[in-house]
């Protein structure tokens, strides 16, 4: 896609969607990161019924090394992948607490060092926590992006590297969010509303459905 159609494209997102940001509720990078590491295969909204009293008990890296695998799995158990869920968050923050004195890193490296943490999760945490521009590439991301003809690849790592070249860095974190609210309430996985999407005549969809019907 043309960068100059690209930008038209999303200056078109961001009319409809005004109000797209990070649904996942958080204070600290730390319970950001916490939350995006649950929200692997669940919905934020999921996430968000958990973390609400979850975050007033345990807030803090040293909260969490006070349970064994066992309690926190059942308390994140109505989220999906629990136990491993469970195992990676206490790794992690006794590995914050032993190297980091209990803070955050705010880079890629150091991030994706820590367990349970990739590409998506560091990119969402030092977007949304930090500032920095990241273009986090989930399910939606990949889907919608792809989809539109903003990139052309069939893996989230070239995705991520395409978008980055064709959106304005300026633009990357807040493309993220466009792109994900479009995902969540247009451009759905198995029957997307191509009849009332905003960027129909931009769109590279082949299989569009443009009847409302269906």
């Amino acid at each position: 896609m043309d960068k100059k159609i690209a930008i038209k494209l999303l200056d078109i997102l961001e009319k409809t969607y005004p109000d797209a940001e990070c649904e996942l509720k958080f204070d600290t990078p730390f319970q950001l990161l916490i939350a995006t590491i649950l929200s692997a295969q669940s919905t934020d909204k999921r996430v968000n019924e958990v973390t609400k009293d979850m975050f007033k008990k345990y807030s803090k890296p040293k909260d969490y090394l006070n349970l064994s695998q066992e309690e926190l799995g059942e308390i994140i158990r109505s989220i999906g992948f629990y136990r491993n869920k469970s195992k990676n968050i206490l790794n992690t923050c006794s590995i914050l607490i032993q190297n980091y004195n209990s803070e955050l890193p705010n880079n890629m490296e150091e991030l994706m060092k820590l367990p349970g943490v990739g590409r998506k999760t560091a990119n969402v945490v030092l977007s949304n926590a930090f500032g920095k521009p990241a273009i986090a590439v989930d399910t939606h991301v990949f889907r919608v992006s792809n989809r539109l003809g903003l990139a052309n690849s069939d893996n989230v790592n070239d995705t991520e590297k395409q978008l980055m070249k064709i959106i304005p860095k300026q633009r990357w974190s807040r493309s993220h969010h466009l792109l994900i609210f479009h995902g969540r309430r247009t451009c759905k996985a198995r029957k997307p509303e191509c009849f009332r999407c905003p960027i129909l005549e931009i769109c590279k969809y082949k299989d569009k459905n443009i009847d409302s019907s269906n």
